[in-house]
């Protein structure tokens, strides 16, 4: 920049940053008068949630049925939705895969030590399966179901329990009556005695000064190593003498047989057990079950309604009605629960069947 006669450049550079703070302080007196404005007005910015937004979030489902949208499911679709996309992790019967939770069984079972809680058990309201499948189920594609999808598989959760027969159709109409069995298990706690955070008055006066650990939590299902050292003694020698028996007792036998069916027979373990200390599962124990009629296991709580029915109407477990419950159990008993598809091979038929009348020997 040229300067002027008379004017150094020292004096152009002087006036040049005076009306450079001129600019500065008046663009902050604009922006300071800019926001008081702005601050007492919109902006302008977004718009008001239109009613289909609102409904795509708000999609709970209230105790008395609030919120349920039309549709209706079966519990013969619900079955097929499950095998399909919920087994994998909550098993073919709602028994639970690894540390998966469990949907149904638990019956009798909160006041034990170890209660199992299921949708059959323990939750009070149908909404809650209806809703949690709907919002967070199958995992990993969560919102995936259709309407009628959940409907089925809410169905079907309940025809696992129990709760309803084998040909039942959920729908919104008949929705609020089915009452869970648990549904009287919850109450408000308002006693004034215990410690409800809501309820209590706090004290912040007269404190401790120091504060002492006096107790530590331990694992209570810890075995102390002595006594787990024992126990695997004791457990070897049990197994050792068992073993020596089962030898003994195999005298004459077509051992060659029994092997193969215990073979054949883990295809059934995860629902029926088999032995001296076998218990009910998801299934009923098989032992003893030779000459008697169907659905007649002592202390099995869950047989459907077909089985049962085709008990009361003649169907004895001998050796041909067992083969041909094993060929296709749905084709033999309809309706029935048992969601194993069958045995192909003759010679597995005839090797389990063989396992399983062998334990009434022992």
């Amino acid at each position: 920049m040229e300067s002027k006669p008379g004017i150094s450049e020292k004096m152009v550079k002087l006036r040049m940053l005076k009306c450079l703070n001129a600019i500065i302080i008046s663009s902050g007196l604009f922006f300071a008068a800019w926001s008081d404005a702005a601050s007492s007005e919109k902006f302008g910015l977004g718009r008001l949630a239109t009613h289909q937004e609102i409904k795509a979030w708000n999609i709970d489902i209230r105790p008395d049925g609030s919120g349920l949208p039309k549709g209706s499911g079966s519990v013969v679709k619900g079955e097929e939705i499950y095998l399909e996309q919920c087994a994998s992790c909550h098993g073919e019967f709602g028994e639970a895969v690894g540390r998966w939770p469990a949907l149904s069984g638990g019956e009798d079972t909160l006041k034990d030590d170890d209660p199992v809680k299921t949708v059959g058990s323990y939750w009070p309201y149908l909404s809650t399966v209806w809703d949690y499948v709907n919002r967070a189920m199958p995992f990993g594609n969560a919102q995936s179901l259709s309407v009628d999808d959940v409907y089925a598989v809410t169905a079907y959760i309940l025809n696992l329990n129990d709760l309803v027969d084998d040909d039942f159709v959920l729908s919104r109409s008949n929705f609020k009556d089915i009452e869970m069995p648990n549904k009287g298990g919850f109450y408000n706690d308002d006693r004034k005695d215990t410690e409800i955070w809501s309820a209590r008055e706090f004290c912040m006066s007269d404190c401790k000064k120091h504060v002492e650990i006096t107790a530590r939590a331990r694992v209570l299902d810890v075995t102390p190593e002595q006594e787990a050292k024992r126990s695997d003694r004791e457990q070897r020698t049990k197994k050792s003498k068992a073993e020596t028996s089962q030898e003994a007792s195999l005298a004459g036998e077509n051992v060659k047989l029994l092997l193969r069916g215990e073979k054949v027979f883990n295809k059934c373990k995860s629902c029926h057990a088999l032995g001296e200390s076998a218990k009910h599962k998801i299934g009923p124990h098989l032992n003893g079950i030779f000459g008697k009629a169907a659905g007649q296991q002592t202390g099995f709580k869950r047989y459907s309604k077909s089985i049962l029915l085709a008990g009361e109407n003649g169907l004895i477990w001998d050796n041909r009605n067992l083969t041909e419950f094993l060929i296709s159990p749905k084709k033999k008993v309809r309706g029935t629960k048992m969601i194993f598809v069958g045995l192909k091979k003759p010679e597995d038929i005839e090797a389990v069947i063989y396992y399983i009348r062998s334990a009434d020997k022992e």
